[in-house]
């Protein structure tokens, strides 16, 4: 037993060795025909992958791929259908040696946004050599961006045709099969050689069957004549509107190619969409150059172009106005900075704004009203067919400005022009009423809806005519001249009209800046009675005066005569000559004399008042002696106020400066304003009373000065002494004194010079006469 344990164990060790061997052996050969299908499968990949990267570059378009995990790009496609010929596929990354620099800008920003953010985009690219290039960039396990070149490039044939230029009819088949637009071939005699599947596609919706190499024509024979007679006449690729029964229209664009030509149909739309993309590339310029605010939006809310107006309206940074930005990210970002007008649901404030997207045709929104007192109005209209919206935006701040402060002013004007007292219309060029007052249809007596639809000038003459029947028409007619007269040299007319009802108007006819001519009518009959009744008694008056002056002449003149006589004889009885007088008799007779010269300095007042006011007294300035003249008016005064009777005399006490300058006067008139002055001063005072005369020279001017010790200047004298006003007194002494000083008033005047009273304290007045050394110099200035 012991002996067979080793022999079973070697058997069975064996036996394990040989099982595994074959197990190995087995997966072995299963491994190497693992290894045999994968590298199959690899090679039928790379043998795809070569036909695809064939096909990617038989295609005028270049697409740029990056991995996840790696920076550097892959280059697919024909490089040299955007960049210029002999650059290298490397130099494609860099965007300004070959687009502009706003387009370079754009899509630097929108490649950032796609490998970062993953935001696909659509855009259209300006190049350098005036071609447009359309970019597309999408999220396919890493970031792939697709360029090519637009198919309605300027002066330039589409897309297929730079594809298949210089091609073999083996090579164009192969471009033709890939493209997505019904295509054809044709041999030289014009016959159609090759369709693709989209073309017999087409053309089994418009009922009609053919196969790949023996394609149906689409053409009726009139399309294909015209066909024939432009590509005999144009060597550039042709262009034809083609309508398909239930299709629609399409456009047919065939070009030339080795051995005969090529063509495809696209759709119309889809044309006018291309041509719309490249006419929005070639005006992104035009519109950044705008001072009006723009921004376009796509179908997507995402910001496509702006210009720097509307980053400056909105004091936006560019930066941060990266076109795919979300419109509402805007919109929030600007209600964020408190630039949005304040609503109360802001929510469904931005929804109301956002339904821009939706419309059909253009619309004016409502303005906003902005936290820092601007006013925007917003105009928005749809971006094309794909959807979209162009905001277009204005600063209306100031305008309605102008318009709050034009109809300030509109008011104003509106509630002056009512409340003036003249009737006031105005008539444009066409003879229509353009503006009036209330006071108009009150002057002519119209009902008040006569002005309410601006009538013609017709019209309110028949409205006049029927108000006031006697001359209401005839008058209006003749206004009607001077309104409907467009003679640009024609001048203001005035003038008046009297009605038949009474009334008198004074009317003005002013021809305005802008053509317009405006007519006032003033009612003057009150005022026109009222200067005639002043007329009328301004020559009563005058008359009067004239009266008065020839009866104060007279009357004068005739006292003369008898005042003469009786101061003669005064003299005559106070002489010795006819007998001797007692005491009494002597005092009567002084008293006779007394008053006769009294009233001789009357009458010579009268006289003088008389001439100054008829305007015809002179002075007759002389160099005088100041004493001779205080002598003369001393002596005056002692004549009318003799000693009688035993009154005390007047106390007379003169004080004449020493070394005084010349003094050129009148003498007579200086004599007569002492005397008044001094008379005034002796009725004013007690007997005995004391009475000083200062004379005195300051400067240029010379000073009488009279003081006395009366009651005092009362109200009544300062006036007769200011101005022509008779005060008599009571009785006594105080009696007549206006007359005289009014006489002291107007001779002091006619020298230039002037005159003072005040009060003394304790009692009396003071009287000052201030007169010009040389009077001549003063009346020869005057």
């Amino acid at each position: 037993m012991v002996s067979s344990a080793p022999l079973a164990f070697a058997v069975g060790a064996g036996g394990f060795a040989l099982l595994a061997m074959v197990i190995v052996r087995s997966l072995k050969a299963q491994s190497q025909a693992d290894r045999e299908r994968s590298s199959e499968q690899i090679s039928s990949l790379r043998a795809l992958l070569d036909i695809y990267e064939a096909l990617m570059s038989g295609s005028q378009e270049v697409t740029v791929l990056w991995a996840e995990n790696s920076q550097a790009p892959r280059f697919l496609g024909q490089v040299s259908s955007v960049l210029p010929v002999g650059r290298k596929p490397e130099s494609l990354m860099n965007f300004d040696s070959w687009l502009t620099g706003t387009s370079a800008e754009a899509l630097a920003e929108n490649l950032s946004q796609l490998r970062v953010n993953g935001h696909g985009f659509a855009i259209s690219l300006q190049g350098r050599d005036g071609r447009v290039i359309r970019a597309n960039g999408w999220v396919l396990g890493g970031v792939a961006m697709r360029l090519r070149p637009a198919f309605t490039q300027a002066e330039s044939a589409p897309e297929p045709a730079n594809a298949l230029t210089g091609t073999d009819p083996d090579g164009a088949r192969a471009v033709l099969a890939l493209l997505s637009k019904p295509s054809f071939m044709r041999n030289a005699e014009g016959h159609l050689v090759y369709a693709n599947a989209a073309y017999l596609t087409l053309a089994q919706a418009l009922g009609k069957s053919g196969k790949a190499e023996a394609p149906v024509e689409l053409l009726d024979p009139a399309q294909l004549k015209s066909r024939l007679a432009r590509r005999a006449s144009e060597a550039t690729p042709i262009r034809l509107r083609v309508n398909f029964p239930d299709q629609g229209d399409f456009e047919l664009v065939e070009f030339a190619i080795p051995g005969g030509a090529a063509g495809y149909y696209r759709p119309l739309e889809e044309a006018k969409s291309e041509q719309r993309d490249v006419s929005l590339a070639h005006i992104s310029g035009i519109i950044d150059a705008l001072t009006t605010p723009i921004a376009i939006f796509n179908a997507n809310r995402e910001l496509v172009q702006f210009n720097r107006a509307y980053a400056a309206l909105w004091n936006l940074d560019p930066k941060f106005l990266v076109p795919g930005l979300d419109e509402r990210a805007i919109l929030d970002k600007l209600r964020t900075e408190n630039m949005l007008p304040a609503e109360v649901n802001y929510q469904t404030w931005r929804a109301q704004h956002l339904t821009s997207y939706s419309q059909k045709v253009p619309r004016e929104n409502s303005p906003w009203h902005l936290p820092d007192g601007r006013s925007i109005k917003v105009i928005s209209a749809p971006a094309g067919p794909r959807g979209g919206v162009i905001y277009v935006f204005d600063d209306i701040t100031e305008r309605l400005k102008l318009e709050s402060t034009n109809k300030a002013f509109s008011n104003v004007q509106r509630e002056s022009l009512n409340a003036l007292s003249e009737a006031v219309a105005v008539f444009g060029t066409n003879g229509r009423l353009t503006l009036s007052n209330p006071r108009l249809l009150a002057l002519w007596k119209l009902p008040d809806n006569t002005l309410g639809q601006h009538p013609h000038i017709d019209k309110i003459t028949e409205a006049c005519g029927k108000a006031m029947p006697e001359d209401g028409a005839t008058i209006w007619r003749d206004l009607k001249r001077g309104i409907i007269d467009l003679n640009p040299t024609r001048a203001d007319t005035t003038g008046r009209i009297n009605r038949a009802d009474g009334r008198l108007l004074d009317y003005t006819i002013t021809r305005l800046p802008d053509g317009q001519t405006m007519m006032t009518f003033l009612d003057v009959t009150e005022s026109a009675s009222y200067s005639r009744v002043l007329k009328e008694r301004n020559d009563a008056l005058v008359a009067a005066d004239v009266l008065k002056d020839a009866f104060v002449e007279n009357v004068s003149y005739e006292l003369r005569s008898p005042l003469t006589n009786i101061i003669g004889f005064a003299d005559l009885l106070a002489s010795a000559e006819v007998g001797t007088l007692n005491e009494k008799q002597r005092a009567y007779t002084d008293y006779i004399r007394a008053s006769s010269v009294t009233l001789g300095v009357l009458i010579d007042n009268i006289l003088d008042l008389a001439s100054v006011d008829a305007g015809i007294a002179e002075l007759r300035p002389e160099l005088q002696n100041i004493t001779n003249l205080v002598e003369k008016a001393r002596a005056g005064l002692s004549a009318t106020f003799p000693e009688v009777s035993g009154e005390q005399p007047i106390n007379l006490v003169i004080d004449i400066s020493d070394h005084l300058p010349p003094f050129i006067a009148d003498g007579t008139r200086i004599v007569q304003i002492l005397y008044n002055l001094l008379s005034n001063a002796a009725r004013f005072s007690p007997p005995g009373g004391e009475i000083r005369l200062t004379v005195s020279a300051r400067a240029e001017r010379m000073l009488f000065v009279i003081e006395d010790e009366g009651p005092g200047l009362t109200d009544e004298m300062r006036e007769a002494i200011l101005t022509r006003i008779d005060t008599p007194s009571d009785s006594g002494r105080q009696r007549g004194a206006g007359l005289g000083l009014a006489i002291v008033k107007t001779f002091v005047n006619l020298h230039g010079g002037v005159i003072s009273a005040e009060k003394r304290e304790p009692r009396g007045s003071r009287i000052t006469v201030n007169l010009p050394r040389d009077s001549a110099m003063v009346g020869a200035a005057e």
